[in-house]
């Protein structure tokens, strides 16, 4: 016999699977001799009304075996000699539309301008601690993505794009945790991740795929509006029945390329301010109503926003990638640049949480902001507004901070809080970098969080700055019944760099739409 149930138990219970088991057992009221099990199918926490409970869906079986947990199995079929398909990027777009391109039996050629996740680290070392930029190794560039060395969230709002809970067994079945299975905000962590990648690779390959490390894509050969393949700056080519442009939001070197060569790219919103650094202990208090999170419960996470009128104009001020338990990096994809992201290893241990501030930037809307008058409009107000920062705070990645209230009192930080940033921050004012219509906005923001969020508002927090990669500042278009570029034959743009994607989950399922729309526009098996 089967049986779904639901209860809201206490975190010790929930989140302990021997406590579980105990309390299912004593609750139906079962014998020893019953042959007894339970998946769990979902969780989350409910802090509301000042006491924390976990809100828990299981199946129970009794006296019948459990099934198993997922149905996914990896890809086994060979597709070396088969039609192929060029990949430009190796993070979860490029290497989920991979995956599905194999399953499919057609055969990727992954194309990275960056390295394997290994290599990677040294790159990622070098920022942190040497202050130097490799501009194609780095937090955004390299095998897995921005994802792999900066969270591994895989929360996402866009289920309707594709199959969620796919993307969530492929994960597990290369390694992750099954809690992700299960969840209300499934995460990986930063430290697991890379191993994942690896496994994936190692399907890839030994399908018969390839997979191309410190390869960056410099000309696209297009003939009579169609691509046909791509040339690299070691002069390498590579040729494929179709190109699935899978860059991320950092590549602006082929936002350009594309604006060179004719492929029709657009100007988008984005989203840019600052990144705030609490202790994790209190936003544990604000958000649990407890002195401490004990064992059991993992760090509070929080999701906030404010609408914000300045001038008779409405703007959204949003969290955005908050890590609990995080640390906050440098993700400058150049020298001369400074922009800051945040991570959280699997365990959210650190005892800092950090979370993205920003403001809704629109070159349609902004004009005070963005001469949108071109395409790159939006990149270059981006990319000016990281060189700045970088020069103001010094030109190494020092990054500029400010105590939260002294920000919002507008006065310079005498002296700035103890911090997970490990280049080294330095007291600056942020409207010193940051336009005064983005400043003014947080400002107000900051004090609305305060009042949803008692404590949120302190001295003890502080601002780093420059928040300004949220998401790609360009568009791709495609077309919507078969996700091909509006003019480029063959040309698929996918994922965030081309604008419809918005993180590790939904970055991967939208790779898979686009190589399921790749084979049923072009191959017939």
């Amino acid at each position: 016999m089967e049986k779904e149930l639901t209860y809201f138990l206490e975190p010790h219970i929930a989140f302990n699977d021997e406590n579980l088991n105990g309390f299912l057992k004593r609750k139906l009221k079962l014998g020893e001799e019953t042959l007894f099990d339970f998946t769990l199918l979902k969780r989350s926490i409910d802090a509301r009304k000042n006491k924390v409970r976990v809100f828990v869906k299981l199946k129970i079986y009794m006296n019948e075996e459990k099934p198993a947990l997922f149905n996914y199995t990896k890809p086994t079929n060979k597709v070396s000699e088969n039609k192929k398909v060029i990949i430009i990027g190796a993070g979860p777009a490029g290497l989920f539309a991979a995956l599905r391109l194999i399953e499919l039996g057609v055969k990727p050629v992954i194309i990275e301008r960056g390295k394997d996740v290994r290599r990677r680290r040294r790159d990622i070392a070098n920022i942190n601690k040497q202050h130097i930029v490799n501009p194609n190794s780095n937090y955004c560039f390299g095998e897995g993505g921005a994802g792999t060395y900066s969270d591994g969230k895989l929360y996402t709002r866009s289920k309707k794009r594709g199959d969620f809970r796919r993307i969530l067994e492929i994960f597990v079945a290369n390694g992750a945790s099954d809690n992700i299975l299960v969840d209300a905000h499934p995460h990986i962590g930063t430290n697991k991740l890379p191993k994942i990648i690896e496994e994936i690779r190692a399907t890839i390959l030994n399908a018969g795929g390839e997979i191309h490390f410190d390869q960056q894509v410099v000309d696209f050969t297009i003939d009579q509006k169609e691509i046909k393949g791509v040339a690299c700056a070691s002069g390498e080519e590579f040729a494929g029945d179709a190109v699935i442009l899978a860059t991320g939001h950092s590549a602006r070197d082929i936002f350009r390329l594309c604006d060179k060569k004719g492929v029709r790219i657009e100007s988008k919103a984005f989203a840019l301010g600052v990144r705030v650094e609490h202790q994790q202990s209190l936003i544990d208090q604000i958000q649990y109503s407890l002195k401490e999170r004990g064992e059991y419960l993992p760090a509070a996470s929080y999701s906030i926003s404010s609408q914000v009128k300045v001038n008779n104009s409405t703007t959204g001020v949003f969290s955005f990638c908050m890590c609990p338990g995080g640390f906050i990096v440098p993700s400058a994809t150049q020298e001369g640049e400074i922009v800051v992201n945040g991570m959280s290893p699997s365990r959210r241990n650190s005892k800092y949480a950090n979370s993205g501030i920003v403001v809704s930037v629109d070159p349609e809307k902004d004009t005070s902001l963005i001469n949108n008058k071109g395409a790159l409009s939006a990149l270059e107000f981006q990319e000016k507004i990281e060189k700045t920062t970088c020069s103001i705070a010094g030109g190494t990645q020092t990054a500029p901070a400010q105590r939260l209230v002294d920000f919002v009192s507008k006065k310079l930080s005498s002296e700035l809080n103890e911090t997970s940033y490990q280049p080294g921050l330095k007291s600056i004012e942020m409207d010193a970098f940051l336009p005064k219509e983005i400043t003014d906005k947080l400002r107000i923001a900051f004090k609305a969080f305060g009042k949803k969020m008692k404590g949120f508002l302190t001295n003890e927090a502080q601002i780093v700055g420059v928040e300004s990669r949220t998401s790609s500042p360009v568009k791709i278009p495609r077309s919507k019944e078969n996700l091909e570029h509006v003019e480029i034959k063959r040309l698929f743009p996918c994922g965030e760099g081309a604008g419809y994607a918005g993180g590790i989950a939904s970055a991967a399922m939208d790779g898979e739409r686009c190589a399921e729309m790749v084979v049923k526009t072009y191959f017939s098996l």
